[in-house]
């Protein structure tokens, strides 16, 4: 039996394992430790990154293929335009390639992409194929793929109060209608479910300003594996990991058994 053919075996019976019915609706994942994984084997760190993409392409098929409705990616945040002037370009570059190579697949896929955060921030080559991306997979319908670029939480929740303060002053809205529901609307989130899983990869246990509103009642997954050694079947095992859990939003577990019998 090859590598490959034992890979997919293993995917196979963790697969069996998991409860359909209690799949997440949507995923989020803090992708971390690229330059780690670069770093432990003397490579330069835009190695680390080309070798990412491999874990996101992973990522993308498995949540396509079990039935996962939207994955949300923290692919490039606020706080990263701080790092070397080189790094930031490669990884521009990198994000532009992986956009183009990935357009056809989400079109036969059935992929729609989604994007999240200061887009205007990005180079004027990568705001483009992000619009051509979003506008011709705009129809699909199997899964929502968000990547949150030049994403901050902190920012994206004081732009939706001045949306919220100029709509109030506009007399748009009126100061009786502002409600938990209605401020979410203002998010760029606006019209996905909130995460019910948050996959955090190199063994940091922090949000990193990601999704900060979003995440109030997501379960948490931590673990030390770098993101370029995060395959299918590690994913799997978050999953499995997350369907253990009883998600309580408050309740007692009491009753929670008796909503169920119900």
């Amino acid at each position: 039996m090859t590598k490959a053919e034992s890979s997919h075996l293993a995917s196979q019976k963790l697969i069996d394992q998991l409860d359909q019915e209690r799949l997440p609706q949507h995923i989020a994942i803090i992708m971390d430790g690229n330059g780690r994984w670069a770093q432990k084997r003397f490579l330069p760190r835009v190695a680390g990154h080309r070798a990412g993409i491999k874990s996101v392409e992973a990522a993308v098929t498995i949540c396509r293929k079990i039935g996962i409705r939207a994955l949300t990616l923290y692919s490039f945040s606020i706080e990263n335009w701080n790092r070397p002037k080189a790094e930031v370009d490669t990884l521009m570059q990198l994000l532009e390639e992986y956009i183009h190579k990935e357009l056809a697949r989400m079109k036969r896929e059935n992929i729609r992409c989604n994007v999240i955060g200061r887009l205007e921030d990005l180079p004027v080559s990568v705001q483009k194929a992000v619009e051509k991306v979003i506008r011709e997979t705009r129809d699909n319908e199997a899964m929502v793929l968000t990547l949150a670029l030049s994403y901050g939480s902190r920012t994206e929740i004081t732009q939706a109060v001045k949306g919220i303060c100029q709509d109030l002053l506009k007399g748009n809205i009126a100061l009786e209608e502002i409600d938990e529901d209605l401020f979410g609307q203002y998010l760029n989130t606006s019209g996905l479910p909130e995460p019910d899983l948050l996959i955090r990869t190199s063994g940091e246990f922090r949000i990193s300003n990601f999704l900060l509103w979003q995440i109030a009642y997501t379960e948490l997954y931590f673990t030390r594996k770098l993101w370029p050694d995060f395959q299918e079947n590690d994913l799997l095992l978050a999953l499995l990991d997350y369907q253990k859990r009883e998600r309580r939003f408050g309740l007692t577990g009491q009753q929670l058994a008796s909503r169920e019998i119900r």
